[in-house]
């Protein structure tokens, strides 16, 4: 099986696009997609975005700010750009879009992988899996040698061997012995200093996530945040990929 993954879309809709492009240029196509949350939530497209996912068939686990936007989650917590950003989304998003992310589920169990926004452990608390303690509690919950999730926008692998390592490469061979944790960055909100949208395949043939990096039009995204009224800095970020 060849998996496209994605994720943290954010209302992105120029930058799931390219992705989804880059998906169906691959020399094999991929055999399913599973977006791994936050499909809303800081850009100007939301409803658009989980149209087209929704369209493609995609297995789809909730993001804090896919909850955020229907009511399920306080956003007290956010920064002001995003709870202003939560608010919006909230206005712009259809009654049959905020019913259907209600009903998403916080973890996908497949054959080959478990699949979540935050973290395995206690995921409906979208905790982050940024350094090795995190991924220790993780490495703990899981039943599947490989963990995918995104939600810090920061793609990162963690390998439960002794000691414990990680990895930034793109490219991140698995070992069926070894438990495997892969953030695969985001596709319309990066802070990797990338500005590129960030997606993923995991084939279970040959045991291998790849990250993909795509170019978008940066201009035209940010335009439409500026013009729906949204917090100017989510669009400046766009183009520095922090």
């Amino acid at each position: 099986m060849r998996y496209g993954l994605l994720g943290d879309i954010h209302g992105n809709l120029e930058a799931l696009t390219a992705i989804l492009d880059a998906f169906d240029k691959l020399p094999t196509p991929i055999d399913a997609l599973v977006c791994l949350g936050d499909i809303v939530g800081y850009g100007a497209n939301p409803e658009e975005c989980l149209a087209m996912i929704r369209e493609r068939g995609a297995l789809i686990v909730a993001g804090n700010h896919d909850h955020a936007a229907i009511g399920k989650l306080d956003i007290a917590y956010f920064n002001q750009f995003a709870r202003k950003a939560a608010i919006w989304t909230q206005e712009h998003l259809s009654a049959e879009s905020k019913e259907f992310l209600s009903n998403l589920p916080f973890v996908i169990h497949t054959e080959h992988f478990a699949a979540v926004h935050g973290s395995l452990q206690s995921p409906e608390q979208f905790n982050y899996v940024q350094t090795l303690r995190d991924a220790e509690y993780n490495f703990s919950a899981m039943d599947k040698s490989l963990l995918l999730l995104g939600h810090s926008h920061q793609p990162l692998a963690f390998f439960d061997t002794h000691p414990m390592t990680y990895t930034l490469d793109p490219i991140i061979p698995l070992e069926t012995d070894i438990k495997t944790i892969v953030n695969i960055g985001s596709v319309g909100q990066p802070r990797d200093e990338d500005p590129r949208a960030c997606a993923a395949m995991y084939d279970s043939q040959i045991n291998e996530v790849s990250l993909i990096r795509v170019d978008y039009d940066i201009e035209i995204a940010s335009g439409k945040i500026a013009d729906a009224g949204l917090p100017e800095a989510l669009a400046l970020r766009l183009a520095l990929g922090k």
